[in-house]
């Protein structure tokens, strides 16, 4: 199973990372200086959830980011998960 979230599509995204090196100039150094940069993932928070769905009268197995969950709460379980194509 791929790292996305099934109702806001998040997923993982590369990014980079800069690495310094040196003493701040106002703890006594001459500053710091960008060496090189590091590649990094961003990686969504993502849960696996049973969302209890009352219309259909039963729960529905998701793979859902933070977001996605709050999405859940404001819009209702059943419009959220048809509108993702889960039901």
């Amino acid at each position: 199973m791929s790292r996305t979230c099934q109702i806001t599509g998040a997923k993982v995204v590369s990014g980079r990372r800069i690495h310094r090196s040196g003493r701040a100039k106002k703890k006594g150094g001459i500053g710091l200086h960008i060496t090189k940069t590091v590649d990094r993932k961003f990686k969504p928070n993502l849960r696996d959830k049973r969302v209890w769905v009352p219309e259909l009268n039963r729960f529905v197995r998701v793979r859902v980011s933070a977001r996605g969950l709050k999405t859940i709460d404001k819009n209702g379980a059943y419009q959220t998960l048809k509108e993702a194509g889960l039901i």
